[in-house]
């Protein structure tokens, strides 16, 4: 479904970023023509080869870098700094070591307003939300240990709970469940399924897990190698709920192979091209 100025709630306009004016100067952009209408509510992800861009679009969508070129709006909203209505969770956790799970739950609430204001006075209803999210993830039981009492999939269920514990209407995920086993990665896209579709909030994956990106998004992006740009968008047309049978489909298989094609093909255009610059140089090398 196309997004309307209705619907829009991500909408990037033709954003360019170099990291700082000596690359802008010399044309040197990490993504470059950068055009996006998302859905309010749509589930996206974005896959690429390493190096192309994606943490840099995370950076521009959560207003921690302003684009070179272009405009970026969100809600509405032109974007002009880190925004306040969206919660980030990252392939490392990062847990303080020094608070319990709760508590680092509650730590967005302590630092972002309009929470922080009156923190100290709603801190026993704020702790209930945090305990009550925490069960939806499967941590009962554990909402007052430590981190280092606890797996690295569960400390990844905290993370997750700690990015929306103030309710955002964007949650941004950067290879957030890279670093876990293959079951225990299953395990934690149903419980963001289920996150998802009870709160519809927009989401942001950036992943270079294929399966992880077809299973759980609305709209697959592939970004070329850097400077990054979209190269081909993939509507995922399979019925909702999604449960991980889906995933020994032939529908499903045939989805992957088409998106890994496309970085393949990316990565072969890539080869050529540094196979030319190789022959070219020798060549120029050789006539001299």
């Amino acid at each position: 479904m196309q997004a309307t100025p209705e619907t829009c709630f991500v909408d990037f306009q033709d954003v360019w970023l170099a990291y700082n004016a000596q690359l802008l100067a010399q044309n040197h952009f990490a993504v470059e023509a950068i055009d996006l209408k998302v859905q309010r509510g749509e589930f996206i992800a974005i896959v690429g080869p390493s190096g192309c861009g994606k943490s840099t679009f995370m950076k521009l969508s959560t207003g921690l870098k302003m684009p070179s070129r272009g405009r970026i709006l969100i809600d509405g909203q032109a974007v002009t700094g880190p925004l306040k209505i969206s919660g980030m969770a990252f392939q490392a956790p990062s847990l303080l070591p020094w608070r319990s799970t709760v508590d680092n739950v509650l730590l967005p609430l302590e630092i972002v307003e309009p929470y922080r204001s009156n923190f100290k006075a709603k801190r026993k209803e704020y702790a209930e939300r945090a305990r009550r999210l925490l069960q939806k993830v499967g941590l009962a039981g554990y909402e007052d240990k430590f981190p280092w009492q606890l797996s690295g999939g569960m400390q990844q269920r905290a993370s997750l709970c700690r990015a929306l514990i103030h309710e955002p209407k964007m949650l941004l995920l950067d290879e957030p469940f890279g670093a876990l086993d293959a079951f225990t990665r299953e395990e934690l896209w149903c419980i963001l399924r289920e996150l998802w579709t009870e709160q519809k909030f927009n989401v942001i994956l950036v992943t270079h897990d294929l399966r992880e990106s077809v299973f759980l998004a609305d709209t697959v992006y592939v970004m070329s190698k850097s400077p990054g740009r979209f190269v081909v968008k993939r509507e995922i047309d399979l019925p909702r709920p999604r449960d991980l049978e889906i995933t020994y489909t032939r529908e499903f298989t045939d989805i992957v192979h088409e998106l890994r094609g496309h970085i393949g093909a990316g990565r072969k255009t890539d080869a050529q091209a540094q196979a030319t610059l190789t022959t070219t140089a020798q060549t120029t090398g050789k006539a001299t």
